[in-house]
């Protein structure tokens, strides 16, 4: 379930075809939107996402998929 911080960004990078500043656009803008109760959507237990920090739901969101830069525009 749970994989490295590196490894977590590496993935997300991928997403973003290696963009950094792309990345921390998408990150920033997906804190936004969890801040002001978006739900996660990531498959984890209620009780594992409670104790996550927002920017790293929102980097594990990105890593897998489920939010990319068209969904944020």
């Amino acid at each position: 379930m749970t994989m490295r911080t590196e490894q977590i960004i590496s993935k997300a990078l991928e997403q973003t075809d290696n963009d950094r500043y792309k990345l921390s656009v998408l990150v920033f803008a997906r804190v936004k939107e969890l801040n002001a109760g978006a739900k996660a959507l990531l498959n984890y237990p209620e009780e594992y996402l409670k104790r996550m920090e927002l920017c790293d739901i929102a980097l594990s969101e990105i890593a897998e998929g489920k939010v990319t830069l068209a969904d944020s525009i």
